[in-house]
């Protein structure tokens, strides 16, 4: 069974750094799959902030976020990574990633949800003083 769980949110005042783990089971990330991460902020739609590709050679990133966050991807512990740094309160939401399988297109970095077939539960952030 294909499973992704996130962990690593939680209360951070502005200006620091959190990094969410995104964990994949039952199937194997590199070659086959890309990840991306997603928020959604109370009363707000769901966002797309980074992507990773299957082949791991390529990331893109939200405007909002470029220059503080890093995606990344652990090949041995089958994990994908999302370091946020210098935090500001809109950054504040529930961060979910999400997974889709691109073997053919490795260089492929899917934003939109529809790209995506299998998400995690989600883990909330709170940037706040």
């Amino acid at each position: 069974q294909l499973q992704l769980v996130e962990s690593g949110g939680g209360l951070v005042q502005p200006g620091g750094s959190l990094r969410l783990s995104c964990a994949a089971s039952g199937f194997t990330l590199e070659g086959y799959y890309a990840v991306g991460w997603f928020r959604q902020a109370p009363g707000k739609e769901r966002e797309a902030v980074s992507c990773i590709t299957s082949g791991g050679d390529s990331t893109k990133y939200t405007d909002a976020v470029k220059g503080r966050f890093t995606i990344s991807r652990d090949n041995a512990k089958n994990t994908v990574y999302l370091q946020m740094n210098s935090l500001k309160p809109e950054d504040t939401g529930i961060y979910y990633c999400a997974a889709g399988r691109y073997v053919v297109a490795q260089h492929f970095c899917p934003t939109t949800s529809t790209d995506f077939g299998w998400w995690g539960q989600g883990t909330q952030v709170t940037v706040s003083s």
